[in-house]
């Protein structure tokens, strides 16, 4: 998969001696963004001063947790403590890395100074507990390419390394065909950070990216993975196999093929994908790390039981949504609070409900602690 040089972007002329294939160019790549975006950028955080201009924090197979976002349950005023200490708790179970301001994380419910809050609190807790090196994918999707633009590089001065971006789709009945394509290709070559593409239907009016339009944007030299809530196992399968993507035990092209839910870890693993982006992470980290552990040991008979349960758990977590899954927290862990208005706060018997639901996972979950 080699990068595209027609017509290039200022940030594609970085590109022009790359290798063309192995995991070399992923890492060549980054270094060669990170290098520009610190020179050409002023940053406004000294949470951005960690990255390391030679060494950034590269995206390796495994398990990545969208947080989330907890709030004061008086004033509803973000709860900077509770982002800190989640972060370090995730951390510790042995992710490959977080994502701030997703669907978790509710970032529709942010302001853009809320969001930088977040992503800073969220850097400086992994750097003061010795995770200095795990990297930080930030949500930046928006209904405009300026504004998405906009939150790349906020997201870049507030400590994030990586965007994730979904397709607009407000204004969805008047795009060409070509729309999408441009979109992405435009805030790829202006972002400061590489991104990757969000395809979630469910989030942005049934729009669902196809395995060719993804597969024709990841040869842009700043488009360096994919996260697919869909469930399609059958594109990430096509994707993975047409981008060589990295996978546990092989360094592929370094493109991230990612599947975006817990309950078809294994199932992205054996099509080849690179790891999974869920948020049944934020309950038990350590299972969902265990199951891709499991497949990379070649142990598939442990590794389908212990899938068989995350599936069970995670259909609470997508039963429940936010509200379940902080409703949980609480119970389990003793943080988690409510989601923002107008989301709706659990009475006691849907707290109890939402409890039961998680209760064989989270035997599992401490079980491996």
């Amino acid at each position: 998969m080699s990068p595209r040089h027609s017509n290039p972007s200022p940030r594609d002329t970085f590109h022009q001696d790359l290798p063309l294939h192995p995991a070399t160019r992923a890492q060549s790549i980054v270094e060669s963004i990170y290098s520009q975006s610190q020179s050409s950028e002023t940053s406004d955080s000294t949470a951005a001063s960690s990255i390391d201009d030679a060494h950034p924090r590269l995206l390796r197979p495994g398990l990545y947790v969208p947080t989330l976002t907890f709030f004061h349950a008086d004033t509803e005023d973000l709860d900077l403590g509770a982002i800190a200490k989640h972060a370090v708790r995730l951390a510790q179970a042995g992710v490959a890395g977080l994502t701030t301001q997703g669907s978790n994380g509710e970032a529709v419910h942010l302001t853009h100074q809320e969001r930088k809050l977040v992503t800073k609190a969220t850097r400086n807790a992994l750097d003061n507990a010795g995770y200095q090196s795990l990297p930080i994918i930030v949500g930046c999707g928006s209904q405009s390419t300026r504004e998405t633009v906009e939150l790349c590089r906020e997201a870049m001065t507030s400590g994030g390394d990586y965007a994730l971006v979904l397709p607009p789709s407000y204004y969805k009945a008047m795009y060409k065909p070509e729309s999408l394509v441009e979109f992405f290709e435009e805030v790829a070559g202006a972002s400061p950070i590489p991104i990757l593409i969000y395809n979630y239907p469910g989030a942005v009016a049934g729009i669902d990216i196809d395995s060719d339009v993804i597969t024709q944007l990841a040869q842009h030299p700043n488009i360096l993975g994919c996260k697919l809530t869909c469930g399609n196992t059958g594109k990430l399968g096509r994707i993975a196999s047409a981008v060589d993507a990295v996978t546990p035990s092989e360094d592929g092209s370094g493109f991230m093929c990612m599947g975006g839910s817990a309950d078809f870890t294994l199932q992205t693993l054996v099509v080849g994908g690179s790891g999974i982006i869920g948020g049944l992470g934020n309950i038990a980290p350590r299972a969902c790390v265990r199951i891709i552990e499991l497949y990379k040991a070649g142990k598939m008979d442990g590794a389908k039981k212990m899938q068989a349960i995350v599936a069970r758990g995670d259909w609470a977590a997508i039963s429940g949504g936010i509200v379940g899954t902080k409703s949980a927290l609480e119970t389990y862990y003793g943080y988690g609070g409510f989601a923002r208005k107008p989301l709706p706060r659990p009475n006691q018997q849907e707290a109890a409900k939402y409890a039961s639901g998680f209760k064989e996972l989270v035997e599992l979950e401490k079980s491996l602690s």
